[in-house]
């Protein structure tokens, strides 16, 4: 009897300790991948923060190139093309000069999401790009 209590009480262990690893692996897979956090509220956990303002530190060109260049290098669904300054002249003349281009591009028009993608973008950031794109001043 006592030869069999003790490969039992080796297989009962290894049991239970194969249960925890399994408890342990199940947990670890069911992490949340990532975390929303709200700008102004503290965010624990987080290492990095996103900077707020400063296009992450990027100039109008890296910004142009990352963000804008995609449709407006082409005039993609009638945006302005890069360096079309008549064109950009005559959009600014509808929508209340450079002002009213940069109001459209912080809310989005048309097919153009919301700063153009560029969350991290200030609205000095984007008006630096619009400039650069458009000629204008």
């Amino acid at each position: 009897m006592k030869m069999l209590a003790v490969p039992a009480t080796v297989v009962a262990l290894w049991a239970v300790n194969a249960q925890a690893t399994t408890n342990d692996d199940i947990a670890k897979r069911l992490e949340p991948v990532g975390k929303v956090c709200i700008q102004g509220q503290e965010c624990k956990g987080m290492e990095v923060t996103a900077s707020v303002g400063g296009g992450g530190g990027m100039s109008a060109d890296d910004i142009i190139a990352k963000h804008c260049s995609a449709c407006h290098s082409t005039g993609l669904l009638g945006a302005p093309k890069i360096g079309d300054t008549a064109a950009w002249k005559e959009r600014a003349d509808h929508q209340g000069g450079l002002d009213g281009i940069l109001a459209k591009a912080i809310t989005g028009i048309n097919a153009m999401p919301p700063k153009g993608t560029c969350m991290t973008c200030s609205d000095e950031d984007l008006k630096g790009a619009i400039e650069k794109m458009s000629g204008l001043k």
